[in-house]
């Protein structure tokens, strides 16, 4: 088998493996990271590569993944510091927007992220994002899309793609309403 062969083979392979993983009616919850449909009704699906087309072509990116939370268990007193989280350079973070029930801020949190990626445009596109085979991403992209959000491009590789693609990950910035 040429090296050719074999390269379009393990490109294939995790999308064959995404296609057989059916779209849900609803938001999908437990566990999160888990295998993700290779579709989403209403939005575009992106490759690493568009990605990084989209972002030199100054795309607005938003992250989606969950703030770390202080570890249960800890003494009282003891001082605890979130770990920075990493995102693709110039991305908002999104946080706990994704998961498949989100309180009022969560929701406040996404609808205003996304009216200022936009600039109110809702047929402008926008990148969400989180890591490959994680939820949190096609639920905000869901969202988004029930919104009335018709540029949305889900990249479904995420960070781990961008990073993959040979991209790098810097500190987040955060989106607070």
């Amino acid at each position: 088998m040429t090296r050719l062969a074999m390269a379009l083979i393990l490109l294939l392979i995790p999308a064959m493996a995404q296609a057989q993983v059916p779209e849900p009616d609803g938001f999908h919850g437990e566990p999160y990271r888990s295998e993700v449909p290779a579709t989403l009704q209403g939005a575009q699906v992106i490759t690493p590569a568009k990605a990084r087309t989209l972002r030199a072509q100054g795309v607005p990116f938003l992250d989606t993944m969950p703030r770390k939370t202080r570890p249960k268990g800890l003494p009282p007193g003891t001082i605890w510091t979130a770990p920075p989280h990493l995102t693709i350079p110039g991305a908002v973070w999104l946080y706990d927007t994704g998961y498949d029930r989100i309180a009022p801020a969560e929701q406040q949190r996404l609808e205003q992220g996304l009216i200022a990626a936009t600039h109110g445009d809702k047929a402008a596109p926008v990148v969400i994002f989180c890591k490959s085979d994680c939820w949190m991403s096609w639920n905000a992209a869901k969202r988004a899309v029930g919104l009335g959000y018709t540029g949305v491009l889900w990249f479904p590789l995420g960070a781990d793609g961008w990073t993959q693609a040979g991209g790098t990950l810097v500190p987040a910035n955060v989106s607070d309403p």
